[in-house]
């Protein structure tokens, strides 16, 4: 047995007041357990997206990763019922002197079970085909009980319009989607939140698949309607953007821009005001995600803080024909622009141009592999 292995990690009687504890020896993480009064040892790296083990949670003899749950034994290091072939590393231990030894070399070796990978994680070239326009409305109502929408109603327009110059369109209504709010992975670490989202590849049901589908996949344009409500985008739009981080976070974990040589554009419809700062906020994020914009690229309408008369705020939408042509021009310019895109590649291949206020890259980490 080779002696130089064994490492001194600390001082048994304080180590077993905790069931868990990360250590590290040299550069390699550990997750230390002590289960009625015995300890083990597992790789601290997660076989998932590299999460740290030892920050985990406690479940008799399993150990839950803190990013996305997935579970270890604390002594094997294999995966819980059913996936017990997917596991960590085991390293040996033992007590002497009232310390703890931990023997870096591991007892087990890692093995990772094959998972095939999530459509939407195949890569983002563009299938051949006319111009392809979605359009997502961000408007809630109850669909039993539907009512007049404003934004709607123009984006119908913009869609129609584009029909009609022989693009492909495709409407999507977040209302009509159930789809789990934003939970935070990347609170938690920026590689905890991956592309696709967690979310969208732990909950089979979870339907914001299909925006991300349109965005990263299928359109070349996209359309965002979005009524004001209290001087903010709709809360289904907010409820949307969030879950979109994990769009931009790839640019910021793995330098990947998703999102390229494609324009987005805006219909804003609101009885009150700040049509401008509802768009800056969209025109912002938007941005991050690696759009691009048309000249001139939202069509807004509102009457003004003391316009509480709804039914008045309804009329004038319906019957506005230049706000009807302000959608058809906004679909044409972005269908100009997009075809010029398309037509010269502008983002090229490879690496581009990061974004300035999110897309830092991260510190190296060195992960046990």
């Amino acid at each position: 047995m080779d002696e130089s292995d064994w490492h001194d990690v600390g001082a048994a009687a304080e180590l077993a007041t905790r069931p868990l504890t990360p250590i590290k020896i040299n550069r390699t993480p550990i997750a230390l357990s002590c289960v009625n009064g015995q300890f083990s040892a597992i790789s601290g790296v997660c076989n998932h997206v590299g999460g740290p083990l030892g920050e985990g949670t406690r479940h008799t003899h399993r150990r839950e990763g803190p990013w996305h749950q997935y579970k270890f034994h604390c002594k094997t290091g294999e995966g819980e019922p059913g996936f017990e072939d997917d596991r960590v590393p085991s390293h040996e231990t033992r007590v002497e002197g009232g310390r703890v030894m931990v023997n870096l070399t591991p007892a087990t070796k890692r093995h990772k079970v094959h998972h095939d990978a999530h459509p939407l994680a195949r890569p983002t070239d563009r299938a051949p085909g006319p111009p392809r326009v979605a359009g997502i409305s961000t408007t809630a109502m109850d669909l039993e009980n539907p009512r007049y929408s404003g934004s709607d109603d123009l984006l119908a327009t913009a869609l129609s319009h584009a029909s009609g110059t022989g693009a492909e369109t495709r409407l999507i209504k977040l209302n009509a989607l159930k789809f789990r709010s934003c939970e935070g992975y990347y609170s938690k670490a920026a590689r905890a939140c991956t592309w696709p989202c967690t979310i969208t590849q732990m909950d089979e049901t979870d339907q914001l698949d299909q925006v991300y589908e349109a965005l990263g996949h299928w359109a070349d344009v996209v359309l965002i309607s979005t009524p004001i409500r209290w001087g903010a985008a709709s809360a289904l739009y907010f409820k949307m953007a969030e879950r979109m981080n994990c769009i931009q976070n790839q640019i910021t974990t793995h330098d990947r821009v998703l999102i390229k040589n494609k324009v987005v554009s805006f219909l804003i419809v609101g009885g009150q005001d700040n049509v401008q700062a509802v768009a800056g906020q969209m025109l912002a994020f938007f941005s991050e995600l690696g759009f691009l914009f048309p000249q001139f690229p939202f069509v807004a309408h509102s009457r003004g803080w003391t316009a509480e008369d709804m039914e008045k705020n309804v009329a004038t939408v319906k019957k506005s024909e230049e706000l009807h042509q302000g959608a058809r021009e906004l679909t044409g310019r972005a269908l100009a622009l997009s075809a010029r895109l398309l037509a010269t590649n502008e983002a090229g291949e490879g690496s581009v141009a990061r974004g300035g206020r999110k897309a830092h890259r991260l510190r190296d980490v060195v992960e046990e592999s």
